[in-house]
This record gives C-alpha cells, structure tokens and sequence, in this order.
C-alpha cells in the first residue's frame, strides 16, 4: 500500500502494544477497526460476522473488532493496517479512491435508482470486482456494508441547487465528494467525521451530508435542525482485509471468513440496516429535527458534467458505469 504517511509516535504506540498482545493469543486472532460506536449497524453487522466466523471455523479463527475510532480513524487504521499491526478495517468505499480509482465509482452522484438496484451492483461480478482492485496496494474488500443514502442537513431547508451557494458543508475526504459539491455550488469542507458535531455547533461549517443513521447516532440532529432528504449518494462501506494476512489463513479458516462475510452482508441488507433506519427516524423527532424531501431533477441536472468527466477518465471507467446502467 502506499501513499500513507510514516506512522505518527501514538501509532506506534498501539503498534507495540497490538503485536505483543497477538504473541500472547493461542488460535489466529484478526483484530478489527472501525470508527462507529457498539450500538451503530455497522458494528452490529462485524459482531454477526465475528461470531458466524468462529462458529465455521470451530473457533480456530476469532475477530476482536475495535470500535469507535478506538485504534484511530480511518486514515490511521489503514496506516496500522500497512505495518502489519492490524489486519482489518471497515472504511468507507470513498476513503479508497486513492487507492483504488475504481470504487470512486460508487461516489457519483444519484448513480443508483433505488435500493435494490444498489444491492445488484455490489452483489455483481462488477461489485467483486471493484473489492479486488485494491490487490497491488496490499488489501482487499472481502464484502459491503450498507451505507445508506447520503443527504444534506444544516439549519435550512436545501431543496434546490442554489441553496447552497456559499455554504460550507462537511464532506468526506473524497475527490469524488469534492467534486459534487463544487458541482452543486456549495464549499467542499472535508474533515473527520468525529470533528462535525463540533464544527457545525461553533459554526465553522454549515452543515454536513450523511446518512439518517449517522445524523441521528451522531446526535448532529441537535446542531442542524433540518435533513433535506435529496438521497444525493450511496456510498457502501467496504470491509477490507490485508492480502498477506488472507493469504496465510489456511483453508478452513478463510472458507469461514467469507462465508461468515457473505451472510453478514444479508444480516445487514434484511435485517439490521431496516431496523437502524426506523430507529434513526424515532430518534431524528426527539430531537427535534425537521425532514424535507426535494426534487431531485434540478440537482441531478447539475452534477450530469461528473458523469462526462467519469466516463473521459479511461475505457474502463466508462465501462463500469455503463454496467451500472444497464443492471
């Protein structure tokens, strides 16, 4: 993997501390990062998957998964990740772009029709496809994790393009994500997603973008009071692992890996993300918060250039975005 930084003192830290705790651990032991906290879907998705992998594996494979940024934030999981300290991360598809060109894919504004469109694309040949890219940099995707529709909120309704003239809106550290909000008027203004809360309570931002999940769990519904509900994005999450440490895993061990990996993508599908988002909107009305659903043509109109762009990019952007069309 490259173009990560050297790893910072506090890295190296846990670094220490993660190989000589695995010196200590009897059956293979894969330690997992993430940064939501126990009650989000995410974690309750991996907690499916750590105990579907040591029921498969008869205990001989066990997952200790690190949640809410315990080990750092995305950035520094993968960093971790690279030295060899940690052998898995859930990170969102738009924090591999620089890895991996192809999941900016998935960072296209309005790309998916509707739900079940988004899950033929990530369960299709394309979808594996796109978790392998990432091989030469020293990781894979082993499977998605729903993301939900990502939308705008702040203290104002945002029902059209123009509303967020001159405003400064949270996004992920994504070129993709940059280049829609530019495309839609407003001011790209990436940062941890931990830094939001913060940031829109002292004003140093206008608002943010993100799924009812997050904005609920994040309690953001507190500092932005209205989530226009424009579904701009679905961006899935991607739980990756390091292809040296798959590779060692004898074939019992990963053959319980996958599959536990498969059937927690369901478990999240069928059960636990349905289940989050009527929780998310339970939550959203005690705090207050307002919900505005919005036309979406005017803002699908303006991001149309990105689709131009993408596809002038290489033959095989083009190519996936016309398989993505076509599912």
């Amino acid at each position: 993997m490259k173009a990560l930084r050297p790893l910072t003192a506090s890295l190296m830290l846990l670094t220490s501390c993660l190989l000589i705790s695995n010196t200590t651990l009897a059956k293979t032991t894969l330690k997992l990062s993430h940064n939501q906290d126990k009650s989000h879907a995410v974690h309750k998705a991996l907690s499916y998957l750590a105990d579907k992998t040591k029921e498969y594996s008869n205990g001989e494979l066990v997952i200790r998964i690190y949640p809410n940024a315990t080990l750092g934030n995305e950035r520094e999981s993968l960093e971790l990740m690279n030295s060899g300290a940690l052998q898995m991360v859930k990170v969102n598809a738009a924090s591999l772009e620089s890895f991996a060109p192809d999941y900016s894919l998935f960072s296209l504004p309005f790309l998916f029709r509707d739900r079940d469109h988004y899950y033929r694309v990530l369960q299709s040949d394309l979808g594996k496809k796109i978790l392998n890219s990432s091989e030469s940099k020293g990781f894979v995707g082993i499977t998605y994790y729903d993301g939900g529709a990502r939308s705008f909120y702040s203290n104002k309704p945002i029902t059209k393009p123009e509303d967020l003239a001159g405003m400064k809106i949270r996004v992920q550290q994504s070129p993709s994500a940059i280049a829609m909000m530019k495309a839609l008027g407003g001011v790209a203004t990436p940062m941890a997603q931990g830094e939001l809360y913060t940031a829109l309570q002292q004003g140093v931002v206008d608002g943010g973008e993100n799924n009812t999940v997050v904005y609920a769990d994040m309690r953001h519904a507190e500092v932005a009071k209205v989530y226009s509900r424009d579904e701009h994005t679905m961006v899935p999450d991607v739980l990756i692992i390091s292809t040296d440490v798959l590779n060692k895993l004898g074939d019992k061990e990963r053959t319980a890996l996958l599959k536990a990996a498969d059937e927690s993508m369901m478990q999240m599908k069928d059960v636990i993300w349905p289940a989050a988002e009527k929780e998310a909107y339970d939550k959203m009305k005690g705090m207050n918060a307002t919900v505005v659903d919005v036309d979406k043509s005017a803002f699908k109109e303006r991001v149309k250039p990105l689709y131009d762009e993408f596809k002038a990019k290489d033959a095989q952007s083009a190519k996936n975005l016309e398989l993505v069309e076509s599912m």
